[in-house]
């Protein structure tokens, strides 16, 4: 017999009966009628082609074909049980694995992650790159074994996602520092003076002199606090930002919203 066709919900029946020797009692642990109870009885014995219960005078008795298959159908099942606590061990797992452009775990990502770890000194994080500016090739999350990715772009794509709050984008420049352009890919602008890969490297560009870049505030924050950087003009709001994803099962578990919660706090 094929593994995807074995009569789960007959066997599990057949358990319960034999424990009980009534399909009443097997009924009632199993919140179903005894008339369900001798269907799935008939059912698995049709399938199976044997008889695994008598009517005797003394009640109901099992057949020797089913007390030889019990020893192992209720090893079975207890390797079952071990199988969906192994599954569920994830839940309670304090190791997160978090895939993040370069910029965005420097300058943005793990500040927050050492400050979320110092309330929860069990927890554990494995950082991975990711694209920078959303040209490169999506993300594997189950080949990469990740629970969570930030992303640059309009939404979270073919994932679930949380954007991540900003003030858009701000011009940023070191105290009088230059004014020519420092381009990255992100910003839309071909005709910057100096280029660089992400806007991390813009924001520190600018931080060194060599001129003025425009970034997500969220990055530039930091460096604008502690007075490497200043903000020229007002910030503008972008279409597009860094958003928080995952697919709906990772999404789904109890550590990832706790992560994604204590994120966007």
């Amino acid at each position: 017999m094929k593994r995807t066709h074995l009569p789960l919900n007959g066997l599990r029946v057949l358990d319960a009966a034999a424990r009980h020797l009534s399909f009443t009692r097997a009924a009632d642990e199993l919140a179903v009628t005894p008339a369900a109870v001798g269907q799935q009885i008939r059912a698995l014995e049709d399938t199976l082609g044997v008889v695994l219960f008598r009517r005797t005078t003394r009640g109901l008795e099992l057949t020797p074909e089913a007390e030889a298959g019990l020893a192992p159908l209720r090893d079975g099942f207890l390797q079952f049980e071990e199988a969906v606590r192994a599954m569920q061990a994830g839940q309670s797992s304090k190791s997160l694995t978090i895939a993040a452009p370069r910029d965005v775990t420097e300058k943005w990502l793990m500040p927050r992650l050492a400050a979320i770890a110092a309330h929860d000194p069990d927890l554990r994080f494995v950082l991975l790159p990711a694209d920078s500016h959303g040209g490169g090739t999506a993300l594997d999350f189950t080949e990469a074994n990740l629970d969570l990715a930030i992303r640059w772009g309009e939404g979270p794509g073919e994932h679930e996602g949380e954007a991540l709050e900003s003030e858009g984008m701000v011009t940023v420049t070191a105290p009088g520092g230059a004014t020519a352009r420092i381009g990255w890919p992100g910003d839309g602008d071909g005709q910057a003076l100096v280029r660089v890969a992400d806007a991390g490297l813009a924001i520190d560009a600018a931080a060194s002199g060599l001129g003025q870049a425009v970034v997500p505030e969220m990055l530039a924050a930091r460096d604008i606090a502690a007075g490497r950087l200043v903000v020229t003009g007002e910030p503008q709001p972008s279409r597009l930002g860094y958003w928080l994803v995952a697919p709906l099962p990772q999404w789904r578990q109890a550590k990832v919203r706790a992560l994604v919660d204590a994120l966007t706090a």
